[in-house]
């Protein structure tokens, strides 16, 4: 069975993020997304527009020294726009190592990504490792 086309949109953008491909990325991408990081550290927050959230992403690659790995596990699809993900993310900085799993609720619509919220395993710990 082919994998349904939001979930191969997702995957795309996972593959894409992994390689640094920002053009992949805007690509796939509403120019009026927004992205939420959880938490209460300086990289939590709500990006809004497509070039902000390309910002973020080249600042977490600048700021984990091109470290930053995300490997999707999974994506679940409801058939109404919304992809849920689940992920395992490794990181290292300023002498830290992060590892944790998390995911995304992605809401697709147009064949673009126009929201992506994160959801992590551990608050705390994601917010130490960015501190």
């Amino acid at each position: 069975m082919a994998e349904h086309p939001h979930a191969a949109l997702v995957r795309r953008g996972y593959d894409a993020f992994s390689r640094g491909d920002m053009e992949t990325l805007t690509e796939l991408l509403a120019g009026d997304a927004t992205q939420h990081l959880p938490g209460d550290s300086p990289m939590s927050g709500d990006y809004k527009g497509r070039d902000t959230i390309l910002d973020l992403y080249r600042k977490l690659y600048e700021e984990t020294d091109g470290t930053l790995r995300v490997e999707m596990q999974g994506a679940y699809v409801d058939g109404r726009g919304h992809v849920l993900t689940v992920h395992r993310m490794t990181a290292q900085r300023k002498g830290r190592t992060f590892e944790g799993t998390g995911g995304f609720v992605i809401r697709v619509v147009g064949g673009k990504v126009v929201d992506l919220d994160e959801c992590v395993e551990s608050i705390e710990r994601l917010d130490e490792f960015w501190a």
